[in-house]
């Protein structure tokens, strides 16, 4: 079953993307949520022509995301938590954290568009998590966790 995305779904694609998936998922999940519609060949048509008209917008909003993303290359982005012995967290650092302190650095990246690997951090030191700031463009993000204040 061919269907045309009306919303981003992850580990499937982007909006008006078209996609082949099994007809149960298609028939049972994605049309009823509304995240899909059907790929007939009129739906096909209305897609082609807003694709066009959007090619300019979507240029720009390109490289706006490009723009972002080297701002956020000098970022020094510290984020401070409790901390054990061997530099082990109490707790774990995630998206959630992240995102808050991108929003005090004056940057407001979504918590779904960050990525870290193994999903969060438990120990101290320098990290890496990928941002996704549009479909085509992706950067990471250097970020040190620290031994909070009150425990130095």
């Amino acid at each position: 079953m061919e269907l045309i995305l009306k919303h981003d779904v992850e580990n499937l694609g982007f909006k008006d993307d078209i996609v082949k998936v099994k007809n149960g998922y298609g028939r049972n999940f994605l049309i009823p949520n509304g995240l899909a519609v059907m790929a007939t060949s009129s739906a096909r048509k209305v897609l082609a022509e807003n694709l066009k008209q959007r090619a300019f917008k979507e240029q720009k909003l390109i490289e706006d995301a490009q723009k972002l993303a080297k701002e956020l290359d000098k970022l020094d982005i510290k984020i401070e938590a409790k901390a054990g012995a061997g530099n082990k967290l109490f707790g774990s650092v995630g998206t959630i954290d992240l995102e808050a302190a991108l929003g005090k650095a004056g940057k407001s990246i979504e918590r779904k568009a960050i990525k870290l690997a193994g999903g969060s951090v438990k120990t101290l030191g320098k990290h890496t998590a990928s941002i996704r700031l549009h479909r085509e463009v992706y950067t990471n993000l250097d970020f040190e966790v620290t031994k909070a204040a009150a425990e130095k």
